[in-house]
C-alpha cells in the first residue's frame, strides 16, 4: 500500500524535532553572548558586562532575561514550520532560517541602539547615561534587550516561509 503521508517512524520524528530544538537554542546562545559584547561595545558609556557581576540583583535580572530568552528561542524552534518530507540536515540545518537569524540579529541591535539614542535626544531631562551608576539599572536594561532580543529571534524562527 503507497503511503500518503510522512512514512518515517514516531522517534525518528522526535529525535529530529529534539535535534533542531537543541541546535537552534545553541546558535541562538552564541547569538546572544555576540549581542551583549557588540551592545557592550555599542554603548560604551554603560558597562553592561562589568555591571551586572556587581550586584546579585542585577546577575539575577540578567539570568531571568536569559531563561525568558531561551524560552522564547526554544518555543520558536520547537514550533518552527518544517517542510515535511525534506532530509534530515534541511530539517536540523535550514540555511534559510539560519539566515533569518542572523538578519533578526542585526535588526535587534540596529533598531534597538536606533531607539534608545533617538528616545535619549527626544527625552533630554532624562539622562539614560545614569543607568551606568546602578547595577541593578544596567541589569534591568540588559534583560529589557534580552527579551527584546528573544521575541525577535522568535519571529524569525516561526516565520512561514
Amino acid at each position: 500500500m503507497n503511503e500518503l503521508g510522512y512514512t518515517d517512524p514516531y522517534y525518528v520524528t522526535v529525535l529530529l524535532w529534539m535535534a533542531r530544538t537543541a541546535f537552534f537554542a545553541l546558535v541562538c546562545g552564541f547569538l546572544l553572548w555576540l549581542g551583549i559584547r557588540v551592545l557592550d561595545t555599542l554603548t560604551p558609556h554603560i558597562h553592561e558586562r562589568v555591571r551586572i557581576g556587581e550586584s546579585a540583583i542585577s546577575t539575577g535580572l540578567f539570568i531571568g532575561g536569559f531563561f525568558i530568552f531561551i524560552g522564547l528561542v526554544i518555543h520558536g524552534a520547537s514550533t518552527l514550520p518544517t517542510l515535511v518530507g525534506a532530509s534530515p540536515v534541511l530539517i536540523i540545518f535550514s540555511p534559510v532560517r539560519l539566515g533569518l537569524l542572523a538578519a533578526g540579529f542585526f535588526l535587534s541591535l540596529l533598531i534597538g541602539i536606533a531607539l534608545i539614542n533617538i528616545v535619549d535626544r527626544l527625552t533630554p531631562k532624562i539622562p539614560f547615561i545614569k543607568i551606568n551608576e546602578e547595577p541593578v539599572a544596567v541589569g534591568l536594561y540588559v534583560f529589557g534587550y534580552l527579551i527584546f532580543f528573544g521575541l525577535i529571534l522568535h519571529a524569525a524562527l516561526t516565520t512561514p516561509l
